[in-house]
């Protein structure tokens, strides 16, 4: 194997750690504020995906209108979400939450089928980034670029949200204390659920930014939640810069598991996050639930 395949290689499992980002992201904004594991979180992502890709199909290719469309729609079902179900499951035992987000799963995914059907969307990678470069002599496609790129943007974006806004102080507080949060006069109910449409934006910007790249179609919320959580379970449920982190060492693992062993390759994320639960049970970045 060549440096220059290595390199190649390496700038795709980034693209692939871009999206997982994004998800682990929501994932692990979600679990710190409001400690509740979604599993359904993962629907979200499918949903951003089926909106996105309809709104293109719809409008000739508007990419960019999807773009801003379908997370605001997946943001507006996060907040009934998060309403009508979460609110009575907050501060539970993790077996509870797990079971009744896996049972909006079956739902969300009923009403997808019953919205668009069996049948695969398929959309194009908008013109402007139809293209490959030249990386090290090898062709990259463009638009694995520009997926690092959301990705960083993403993540810049909310490190701001955390540190540099009032919000983020709030959900900061919720983290440590949402009694004491609630005292000094703050709608605890409300912020929480601002922190899951947050999220859930997120997820519905990853399904929309991924589409172009795949079919979508259904069982691609489970598929690729399982692998959200290997990140947040390597980085450290709750932690955001784990979150960073796991993302870019499944990334990269699995691009070199396709290359050399491509029917084990999901194999090796499991055996990646085993070996970081072996040495660091909480995750890199994760501490003890206290």
């Amino acid at each position: 194997m060549t440096p220059e395949t290595i390199l190649v290689q390496s700038l795709g499992g980034l693209a692939r750690a871009g999206v997982l980002f994004m998800l682990a992201a929501g994932l692990t904004l979600v679990f710190g504020a409001l400690r509740v594991i979604n599993f359904a979180h993962g629907s979200l992502y499918m949903v951003g995906a089926f909106v996105g890709a309809t709104i293109v199909l719809r409008t000739s290719g508007n990419f960019w209108l999807a773009l801003i469309a379908a997370p605001l729609v997946v943001a507006l079902l996060g907040g009934l979400i998060e309403v009508s179900v979460l609110r009575r499951i907050y501060r539970r035992e993790h077996l509870i939450q797990l079971l009744a987000t896996y049972s909006l799963v079956l739902i969300v995914g009923d009403l997808v089928r019953l919205i668009w059907g069996a049948q695969y969307l398929s959309i194009s990678v908008p013109n402007i980034f139809a293209e490959s470069v030249q990386v090290a002599g090898q062709p990259l496609p463009l638009y694995n670029l520009v997926i690092i790129t959301f990705a960083c943007v993403t993540a810049v974006a909310l490190w701001a949200l955390f540190y540099r806004t009032g919000l983020g102080r709030d959900i900061r507080g919720a983290v440590s204390d949402p009694e004491m949060l609630g005292l000094v006069g703050v709608n605890v109910p409300a912020l929480f659920t601002a922190v899951f449409m947050i999220g859930a934006f997120v997820a519905g910007l990853a399904g929309v930014i991924i589409a172009p790249s795949t079919s979508v179609g259904l069982g691609i919320d489970v598929e690729t939640v399982v692998e959200a959580f290997a990140v947040t379970v390597i980085g450290g449920l709750g932690s955001f810069v784990g979150a960073l982190i796991g993302a870019v060492i499944i990334g990269q693992v699995e691009a070199f598991g396709i290359m050399w062993v491509p029917r084990a390759a999901l194999a090796f994320v499991f055996l990646a996050m085993a070996i970081v639960l072996g040495l660091r049970p909480y995750g890199l970045f994760g501490e003890p639930e206290r």
